[in-house]
């Protein structure tokens, strides 16, 4: 049996699978975030450990003493001060913290941040775990001093679990801002421009390598074979991949959850101006010789979220009476060919590839005819209209993308996967394992017990579920919606940048 671990932003999930890849147990347990200052998005990251626990408790319940592999897929760029004996010492500073504007101008004024992203694959950005340390040197010394080691949640649970040394996955220390991408190594020059000690960073190994045994009295509290293996795990976009069969270019994995994220692979480092220029990041795939880079949309499914909770109140209860959940009962209404009104799905700032925060979302087209349903199917369209932006920029950049396989809670509805394949033009795939992560995880813990060497053999492991092939009358009328949508961004940001409350109060 193999354990795969999915730490996430907001909860953690366990799950156990056999080495065919059949699932055979699963938990999740929940966890807050933090948000104590404007900016600052901040975690306890011992009491998600404690949750993470409870999530392998029950999970293992009946297969436990039978587990021979574990690892772990997390979420990305956090950073954690921790002490010698592995115990957190701060709290978690989480990839969403923005606190770190002012060193991200320190990086670009010192070094560039071509030549950072030149050597790293990531261009400067508050999100990055390097721009959290960098503050934590410069705000908070005293914490700086006493941290024996910055971890992110990777070397984290790694270290409760039991490794013998505090290790980072490739992965992980790709998304630093700090890691030489073709060296494989820690950055001398960085960490010596910015007087970081190389001593406070784990030692990076390769996703899948063994990095000890799970931890004999943890072991016994979680119920799990005291000889089972740990192996080092990787990021969660990656991690998905691999659980999806994303092992070859020209395929990419759209992970649709809160935010929803294209996750694409190549054979060689891209960095490309358009990669730069994207904000697009290149770092390690989990699996050997192949990298990874994302597009995001922050907004995601948290977008269709505030729209319904906001304006379809009378479809919550309506849903909530028939005893089915509210989505469905809104796609089951709307109209069926494309919405007459486009929506701007900047709530958050705009995502890849403009990366502009000041960016506001906005409804365009209304009339007197237009009803909540004609909305909400914009609000669908955009999302899909964003990832089709995405997926023509990083056929500029070289990541061509002919095949995407679907995982989260986008890939539920049948309605939502085919407006997919019709507004991107590509085939559109959902799997039979949903919790790709966590498999993704499962599968480096296999190969670490020199299960699944081949990508091959991954593929088979994989199993597909329904394909979606684009509509070529569907397809039509979207190209021309999307030639329009892919206009109004330049043409309203100037105005987008002014509206919001704080600039509004400063116009004269």
């Amino acid at each position: 049996m193999l354990l795969g671990i999915d730490v996430g932003t907001t909860g953690a999930k366990a799950m156990v699978y056999t080495e065919d890849g059949e699932a055979r147990g699963y938990a999740f347990r929940e966890y807050g975030i933090l948000y104590t200052k404007e900016g600052y998005a901040c975690q306890d990251a011992e009491h998600v450990w404690s949750r993470t626990k409870e999530a392998i408790r029950e999970a293992v319940r009946e297969e436990g003493t039978h587990i021979r592999s574990i690892s772990i897929s997390v979420q990305g760029d956090a950073v954690i001060p921790v002490d010698c004996n592995r115990a957190a010492i701060g709290y978690a500073q989480l990839g969403m913290d923005y606190r770190g504007t002012e060193e991200v101008q320190i990086c670009e004024s010192r070094l560039g941040a071509e030549k950072i992203f030149a050597t790293t694959g990531m261009r400067p950005h508050p999100m990055n775990t390097f721009i959290k340390i960098l503050w934590m040197k410069r705000h908070d010394r005293p914490l700086y001093e006493k941290t024996y080691k910055f971890v992110t949640y990777a070397d984290f649970i790694m270290g409760k679990l039991g490794s013998s040394d505090i290790v980072i996955d490739y992965t992980m220390a790709a998304r630093t801002q700090v890691f030489d991408l073709c060296e494989k190594r820690w950055s001398e020059e960085i960490l010596g421009v910015f007087g970081i000690d190389q001593g406070k960073l784990g030692t990076p190994v390769p996703s899948g390598t063994i990095v000890g045994t799970i931890d004999r009295t943890l072991a016994e509290e979680l119920g799990i074979s005291r000889d089972a293996l740990l192996a080092a795990g990787g990021h969660d976009q990656t991690c998905a991949a691999a659980g999806a069969g994303i092992t070859e270019e020209g395929m990419a994995l759209d992970s649709h959850g809160t935010a929803e994220v294209l996750t694409a692979v190549s054979s060689q480092p891209k960095l490309g101006k358009v990669m730069f220029d994207s904000f697009y990041p290149c770092y390690n795939h989990v699996l050997p010789g192949r990298y990874a880079t994302f597009g995001l949309n922050h907004t995601g499914g948290a977008l269709l979220k505030w729209y319904v909770e906001e304006y379809c109140r009378e479809d919550i209860r309506l849903a909530k009476e028939q005893g089915i959940q509210v989505y469905d009962y809104i796609i089951g209404r709307l109209p069926q060919p494309p919405s007459h009104v486009m929506v701007l799905p900047y709530l958050n700032g705009s995502g890849t590839p403009h990366c502009d925060l000041r960016m506001r979302g906005g409804i365009l087209g209304l009339t007197m005819a237009t009803g909540r349903y004609d909305i909400a199917k914009a609000v669908m369209e955009s999302l899909c209209f964003e990832m089709r932006l995405n997926m023509e920029r990083m056929e500029q950049s070289g990541i061509p993308i002919r095949d995407i396989r679907c995982a989260g809670g986008g890939a539920r509805s049948a309605a939502g996967l085919q407006l997919k394949a019709d507004i991107m033009g590509v085939p559109v795939t959902t799997l039979k394992v949903r919790e790709a992560a966590c498999f993704g995880a499962a599968i480096l813990a296999g190969r670490a017990i020199g299960l699944y060497k081949s990508m091959e053999e991954i593929q088979r492991l994989v199993q597909t579920d329904i394909t979606y092939e684009p509509e070529e009358v569907s397809r039509n009328m979207y190209d021309e919606r999307y030639r329009v949508y892919h206009g109004l961004y330049d043409v309203m940001k100037p105005v987008m940048s002014r509206v919001g409350k704080e600039d509004a109060e400063n116009i004269t």
